[in-house]
């Protein structure tokens, strides 16, 4: 059977409804059509092209939330370049071993992240919003005419997406345009994503989240995107609340609509405009669910990771108060089982992994063939959430199969903290938990052993972190203990450790 062909969504926009607005970027004001758009997407695939960079070759991008994350998507697409967005929140270390691993041609950053970008590369091009003669607009004004585009298929792979790893380094997803595609398809519908859709994106393009929580599906439809360049939950409120933006669609993890309900402007928001307010990326506490169902905007919760493109789950708008607390049913071109140990599907009210199988999941990890085997079992990739189903069909997330932890919606991998904690020389022994935090859900509690003789206080441990990790991985607190538990193979038990320093092992999120 031949390959699907892969087609360029603002190209064919451009054709259809050139006018129509497809970003608006609140940081500068700047509007661009889908005309617009389409030329800029056009002279940047020429720039880059013109400094080489051709099918299969990574182009690595450094910036906060802005529209040139769609103008180089799409640009590496008519190429067959493959973009690699970068998390601004990691310290240079973390990006030294991304950018090593992932070895890109080319480094496009904004100016806010020069001095990082000088430290991890030589082959750089400068975003400055404040300067219309930047590196990157020379680069797209002098670019040659663009050649005909790539051909390519649903198999080619669109982007790299880097994750945290159970291994202590971050493994790259890779994201094909039919994951893409199909991300579209899926979640489009239950979304009702037209082309009126109007989103604001908040989370950041980095993430798997904010480029395809609805950003990316709003695109295919021929929607407009708001994009907000750091998130301020009264600003949100206020570009909610204007009836000249229009917003219909608004995707967020759970914090944000935590700090936008305890804003003084929550009360008197206008909010009836709002279509769909979609949540994810974390379990959703109940408090907050009714808070914002109080105001009539029923938050529509759903489930996936960066593998899944993301979305795997999601609960219809209908079931949102029914059914509070569930992730709902697999999307329609995606299968997903919730199995034991043995790999026996289980009843409805039984816990076991979630699996999940459909074109939306990723092939594999970058140059991580082992990493890769491991993740699937006769194609069905484990995610490595403990779930639960109910007589209706309805998924609950009940907490995750391994030790892995969520902070503010963004999942922190101990082994990854243990790893830069056994830098520390006075470190004997070191083992990470995630500790409930009211703000952030989860964050880190560090415990370690000291080497005899050595002084290791608890400030000293958080600098190091703070030097060598991104902020919301560094833990927030240290215990020093004189030897961790461990079981007859030597492993740590991270169980007992939650009934110490938590008075109970993780309970069921439900």
């Amino acid at each position: 059977m031949p390959a699907i062909p892969y087609y360029d969504w603002i190209a064919h926009h451009a054709g259809r409804r050139p006018g129509r607005l497809a970003i608006h970027d609140l940081q500068t004001n700047r509007r661009v059509s889908y005309a617009g758009l389409h030329a800029r997407i056009d002279r940047l695939a020429a720039a880059l092209a013109a400094r080489g960079i051709g099918k299969g070759d990574r182009v690595a991008l450094l910036a906060p939330n802005c529209a040139e994350y769609f103008e180089l998507q799409f640009a590496c697409g008519r190429l067959g370049a493959v973009m690699l967005p970068l998390n601004w929140r990691l310290a240079v270390p973390e990006l030294q071993y991304i950018l090593s691993d992932s070895t890109p041609s080319l480094l496009i950053h904004d100016k806010s992240f020069a001095d990082q970008s000088r430290q991890l590369s030589t082959h750089l091009l400068e975003i400055d919003h404040d300067r219309p003669d930047s590196a990157y607009e020379r680069a797209l004004a002098s670019a040659p005419p663009a050649a005909p585009p790539v051909v390519l298929s649903h198999d080619d792979i669109a982007m790299v997406m880097y994750t945290s790893g159970t291994t202590g380094h971050p493994k790259g997803a890779i994201i094909t345009h039919g994951m893409n595609f199909w991300n579209c398809v899926n979640l489009g519908i239950p979304a009702m994503i037209t082309p009126e859709t109007v989103q604001l994106v908040i989370l950041p393009l980095f993430h798997t989240g904010g480029l395809n929580c609805y950003a990316n599906p709003v695109l295919h439809a021929g929607g407009t995107l708001l994009v907000m360049r750091t998130f301020d939950p009264g600003a949100a409120l206020d570009c909610i609340s204007d009836p000249a933006l229009g917003i219909t669609h608004f995707f967020g993890v759970p914090a944000p609509y935590q700090f936008m309900m305890h804003h003084p402007k929550f009360q008197a928001a206008d909010l009836s405009r709002l279509r769909i307010a979609g949540v994810g990326g974390a379990p959703c506490a109940l408090a907050i669910l009714e808070g914002w169902g109080a105001r009539g905007v029923p938050l529509v919760q759903g489930w996936g990771m960066t593998e899944t493109s993301p979305a795997g789950t999601m609960l219809d708008a209908a079931d949102a108060i029914r059914k509070v607390g569930s992730a709902g049913k697999a999307l329609m071109h995606t299968a997903i089982r919730i199995v034991d140990d043995e790999s026996r599907d289980v009843p409805a009210g039984g816990i076991g992994e979630l699996l999940i199988k459909g074109p939306n999941i990723t092939p594999g990890y970058w140059n991580k063939p082992e990493a890769t085997a491991k993740a699937f079992t006769d194609g069905w990739l484990h995610t490595g959430d403990a779930a639960r189903r109910d007589e209706e069909g309805f998924v609950y997330i009940v907490d995750r199969w391994k030790d892995m932890y969520i902070s503010g919606g963004e999942n922190v991998y101990p082994a990854e903290v243990e790893n830069v904690l056994f830098q520390i020389p006075a470190v004997a022994d070191a083992a990470v938990i995630g500790v409930p935090n009211e703000r952030w859900g989860e964050v880190g509690l560090a415990v370690i052993v000291r080497k005899p003789g050595e002084t290791l206080e608890e400030g000293d441990v958080i600098r190091h972190c703070l030097g060598n990790l991104a902020k919301f991985k560094v833990p927030q607190s240290v215990a020093f203990v004189d030897v961790l538990p461990r079981n007859a193979t030597g492993k740590v038990l991270k169980r007992e450790l939650r009934v110490q320093f938590v008075g109970a092992d993780k309970p069921a999120i439900t």
